[in-house]
């Protein structure tokens, strides 16, 4: 588990790295890519291992019998959340945007109103809208820097079109790790305007020292016929590439619905993914994710404290994920100079908060998950950049 390692992953068909030049003209060579969301660290030994014996054995048809599979996510949210599944409410997707884009034909029609609490993660108004739905942005409070739900203007939002809520939990990009009480206010605002609540959780995992995640499941009985979960050992273990997702839908009405909709896209699972994914949820996985979210504290304390030293400039406190969130309004700069600032003086490639809806304005998202000297690099480059403000 040595997270320091620094691991070469230019020219291996990387979009963090190698793409970073086409998304912002960053070159690879001299730039830091801190945007696309994937880790500069490999799985658990666990993972390799895993893969290394389907690759010597040699023969890679179609994957059967995905029991271990199944039992292992079992007993990965039984051990790590308390929360007791039952192996047949789970489907394997090809990741949560494709979850989500099934979850959205399997429970609502063109036209209908999606509800996010903005600003979230730009692909679900990009696939709520190539599905011909309509995203409703209801926009985040935020309070002494941090985000809270204020119910009271969402209910003031609502026409009666809207039909399903997609909850991130934990909030990218504001790191939040909603609290029982938030949580129980999102059940009961879906309820009060019959929402389906798909609760996209990839993050679940990645939560820092001092916070607990709350699976929705966990938060109120009474919603379990609006509620599709949605999990992945994607972003804990780095596998993203491998693009496999978990669905999970106890109830037995919509879980029909959604099996409709797998049938009726053909959807059956990657068998490298699955090996991966099997592996992953292990006490070995759960030792490695231990350590990392120790090194990603540290990576956001040391970020935070050189960030928040450049005057107007604030990071918000990280309690899940490894997603920065930078807030520059208080430098009083157009966003066009911020971002020439960061991507031709510092040389960083940052996700623009303005892709993440309503409220995004004037924020820039920076990836924590790699090395801790690249994020020693990125402060100083920062701090060089806005030295005219100190």
């Amino acid at each position: 588990m040595d997270f320091d390692e620094i691991i070469e992953r230019r020219g291996t068909h990387s979009a963090k790295w190698d793409g970073m030049e086409s998304y912002c003209g960053v070159s690879p060579e001299n730039g830091l890519p801190m945007w696309v969301a994937d880790m500069d660290f490999r799985p658990p030994t666990c993972v390799q291992s895993a893969l290394q014996a389907y690759l010597d054995h040699g023969i890679y048809g179609y994957f059967g019998d995905d029991s271990a599979y199944r039992a292992a996510i079992c007993w990965w949210m039984d051990n790590r959340h308390g929360w007791t599944l039952d192996p047949r409410a789970i489907f394997s997707t090809h990741g949560l945007v494709n979850g989500t884009g099934l979850c959205l034909q399997a429970f609502t029609k063109p036209g209908d109103g999606v509800v996010l609490f903005t600003p979230v993660y730009h692909a679900f108004a990009r696939v709520i809208k190539a599905a011909e739905r309509d995203v409703v942005e209801c926009e985040l409070a935020l309070n002494d820097g941090r985000y809270e739900l204020d119910f009271d203007a969402y209910d003031a939002q609502m026409t009666g079109s809207e039909t399903m809520l997609i909850l991130c939990s934990p909030h990218n990009p504001g790191g939040r790790v909603w609290s029982r009480a938030e949580l129980q206010g999102v059940a009961d605002f879906a309820r009060r305007h019959d929402l389906i609540i798909v609760s996209d959780e990839i993050h679940c995992d990645l939560v820092l020292p001092g916070q607990k995640h709350l699976p929705m499941a966990m938060v109120d009985d009474t919603i379990a016929d609006r509620l599709v979960m949605m999990t992945a050992t994607t972003k804990t273990f780095n596998l993203a590439g491998g693009h496999v997702g978990n669905v999970i839908i106890h109830d037995p009405a919509l879980r029909k619905r959604f099996e409709a909709v797998m049938m009726a896209n053909g959807i059956s699972p990657n068998a490298f993914a699955v090996h991966m994914a099997t592996a992953a949820y292990s006490p070995e996985g759960a030792a490695w994710v231990d350590a990392l979210c120790d090194y990603l504290d540290g990576n956001c304390r040391l970020f935070d404290a050189g960030i928040n030293a450049i005057p107007g400039v604030r990071s918000m406190r990280l309690e899940g994920t490894y997603l920065a969130w930078v807030d520059f309004s208080g430098t009083g700069m157009a966003p066009d100079e911020v971002r020439r600032r960061i991507l031709d003086d510092a040389r960083i490639a940052v996700n623009f908060g303005e892709v993440f809806g309503a409220g995004g304005d004037g924020f820039q998202r920076f990836n924590l998950g790699t090395q801790r000297a690249r994020v020693e690099e990125a402060v100083k480059r920062m701090t060089e950049a806005f030295s005219d403000l100190q």
